[in-house]
């Protein structure tokens, strides 16, 4: 014990990092586009009810609002783009002129009409008002041609219930729309060769996920703007394709897993030839469009962001002599890398650094933070836990990964021999990744005495092909062996209390600590945020992304019907005989999740099983306001401690278990 410190129990201390500052400081950023000197971000902004502005960051360093917001007289547009139900893409910018995706929740439809729009002018209509019905992603500027090329979602078209899906282009006059592929399930991806005459792109068929398997096509492009010539030159249903990009000189560069690793290639003549070979991960799950993990800052230099086990980080690639060395930075979370002469952008994270645009000059090294999404007070940075790797067994003779955050807090140590509560986080998915980032709502656990951990189950990516695809088949078992064996891995080294396990888990993220409380039994309590229970709930409600994501995963129904409910801990619930459970949920929730949450809470009331419920404003585990995600890490904290026997150093009013649990023994 420090002279600053003093004795206090863990999961009880006192920490400024509070719900409140959580709240009121998280800015989302993505979509990072570069234009001369000048670069573009999206901004999602909670005190805007999440509107999504475009950002502009000139040479200058002066930074101004594209998009005119709440409370402009031209009225609040949002950027973001519902194709695939998961968007992407949403804006491009060329010669300072900017298209995007206009999205107004809250009017009659989500309009998802296209606008052009220049710095301090009014967005103009490119694409007619069809009410929604037709929606677009993917944006790239064919200034030669004076159009955008983009991926359309036509609702106004069926096919098999889904929407029909197409490669167009729209005149920047915003007088025709030209289709120039079709008859697949899906298209990402176009990119334009740096002479206007060639286009690239990704298509792929149900039930393939792109990570599973896609297409990589090339055409040429005529005087009229048509394809014509169109070739498969790389990808399969087994070979997953991402971020087709030219070279300065006009060489197709991609990023293929053929060899088990997502490492980079090139198209010489008809070949697919290797540029850099290594056991990391150079692309990742194409969840949303406009992704992009590397670009050109030179004609024979890339910046490359890359994963080994789990983390990111930052190399430069000579493509003409094979020469690859990683970069130092301080980042461990790295996405949407873009490029201008000699410089880098791309939004970073690491675990002393929430996300950030960051712009890296690629000579002399040094990042320059262009804006950040939340601010991290001086006077904290004590209080912040710095993750470590676990690598440890687990089931079927496997190894799985999981990132181990200690408890921290300078103002406090536990009275000696005791071990702290352990909190179980995962990813959603289940093709995902957790990530290293700086994540506040971790702080704000482990800065009280809890120890957390992150888990990277067999599935996630980060691991190679192999590794991500060996959940299929698995999802409700191997992920839930994965999460209970980091737990009991940490009880094996001495590091966690055994008797105070608890597993969170929100939206998709709580399909798998609602099964580690249905079908094992080691967890003393757990918390569960308007998330998956049922399988074929997830099948009926799938966007068109993942509308035959299950036939992968764990099979099609109706052959996989009984499979699925083996699988939900919605049909299990009474399989939880002890271990009490906080359910969260929006009061305005008309969905099946809502239902069956209530449900489930019904049955192990019914049960003897102590239940919380907490109910708050909207409707599911979207977009909250500030004031409910206060509510949401408030009444979590206080449910712990009711459960596990915590004096907790603030006042919080637990929320009322029924029935009653046994009083624990405090700590």
């Amino acid at each position: 014990m420090t002279i600053a410190s003093r004795e206090a129990p863990y999961g009880s201390w006192k920490s400024p990092i509070t719900a409140e500052l959580i709240a009121t400081q998280s800015l989302e950023l993505s979509e990072v586009a570069v234009d001369g000197d000048d670069v573009y971000w999206l901004e999602a902004r909670p005190g805007e009810r999440g509107r999504r502005t475009i950002v502009r960051h000139t040479a200058d360093g002066a930074l101004s609002d594209i998009l005119p917001g709440v409370g402009d007289t031209k009225g609040a547009y949002s950027a973001r783009s519902l194709v695939y139900g998961h968007g992407g893409g949403a804006f491009a910018v060329s010669e300072g002129l900017v298209v995007f995706v206009n999205h107004a929740p809250g009017g009659p439809h989500p309009d998802q009409r296209l606008y052009r729009v220049n710095p301090g002018r009014t967005p103009v209509p490119l694409t007619p008002d069809t009410g929604g019905r037709h929606r677009f992603g993917d944006l790239v500027i064919d200034r030669t041609r004076n159009r955008v090329l983009c991926v359309r979602e036509d609702w106004r078209n069926l096919k098999d219930g889904q929407p029909r899906i197409s490669l167009v282009a729209v005149e920047l006059d915003g007088q025709r729309q030209t289709v120039l592929a079709e008859g697949r399930d899906f298209y990402s991806s176009p990119t334009l060769s740096p002479n206007g005459r060639r286009l690239a792109w990704l298509a792929w068929d149900y039930p393939c996920m792109p990570w599973d398997g896609c297409e990589l096509w090339v055409a040429d492009v005529d005087e009229d703007g048509g394809l014509r010539n169109p070739r498969l030159v790389a990808g399969s249903t087994t070979e997953s394709i991402f971020q087709p990009e030219w070279s300065p000189q006009g060489e197709l560069y991609f990023v293929s897993d053929r060899n088990n690793w997502w490492n980079l290639y090139r198209l010489q003549g008809r070949n697919v030839v290797p540029v850099l070979e290594r056991k990391a991960e150079f692309g990742t799950a194409q969840w949303n469009l406009g992704m992009s993990t590397y670009a050109f800052v030179s004609p024979r230099h890339v910046v490359c962001a890359f994963n080994e086990q789990g983390q990111w980080k930052l190399g430069r690639l000579d493509v003409v002599l094979g020469q690859f060395a990683e970069l130092g930075t301080p980042y461990t979370d790295v996405r949407q890398v873009r490029a201008g002469y000699a410089t880098a952008y791309f939004v970073g994270g690491g675990p002393e650094h929430p996300s950030a645009v960051v712009r890296l000059d690629m000579e002399s090294g040094r990042p320059q933070v262009l804006k950040t999404s939340t601010r991290v007070p001086e006077e904290l940075t004590r209080y912040i836990s710095r993750c470590e790797p676990l690598h440890y067994p687990t089931t079927e003779l496997g190894e799985a990964h999981a990132w181990y955050y200690p408890p921290a807090n300078p103002d406090f140590t536990a009275p000696a021999g005791e071990k702290p509560p352990l909190l179980i986080f995962n990813h959603a998915g289940p093709t995902s990744a957790t990530s290293t980032r700086l994540d506040w709502v971790v702080q704000y656990f482990t800065s009280r005495g809890f120890a957390v951990v992150d888990v990277n189950y067999r599935g996630s990516t980060g691991y190679g092909r192999e590794y991500r695809l060996s959940l299929y088949g698995n999802w409700g078992v191997m992920d839930v062996d994965d999460c209970a064996n980091a737990a009991l891995r940490l009880v094996q080294e001495g590091k966690v209390d055994a008797k105070r396990l608890a597993a969170r888990g929100a939206g998709a993220a709580g399909y798998t600590p609602l099964s580690l409380l249905a079908f094992r039994d080691i967890l003393r309590c757990g918390v569960f945020d308007s998330g998956i229970s049922n399988l074929e709930t997830l099948v009926e409600q799938s966007e068109k992304l993942e509308a035959h994501y299950m036939d992968q995963v764990l099979g099609p129904l109706p052959e996989s019907k009984q499979l699925l409910q083996d699988r939900s801990p919605y049909f299990h619930i009474d399989n939880i005989k002890r271990s009490p459970v906080l359910f969260i949920h929006g009061r305005q929730d008309p969905s099946p999740v809502a239902r069956q949450t209530e449900e489930m809470a019904k049955r192990l009331r019914a049960n003897g099983v102590p239940v919380a419920t907490l109910a708050l404003d909207g409707a599911g585990q979207g977009a909250r306001t500030g004031a409910d995600i206060q509510k949401v890490l408030a009444g979590e904290l206080a449910f712990y401690a009711k459960v596990m026997g915590l004096s907790l150093a603030e006042p919080v009013e637990p929320p009322a278990l029924e029935p009653a649990p046994a009083e624990p023994a405090r700590h």
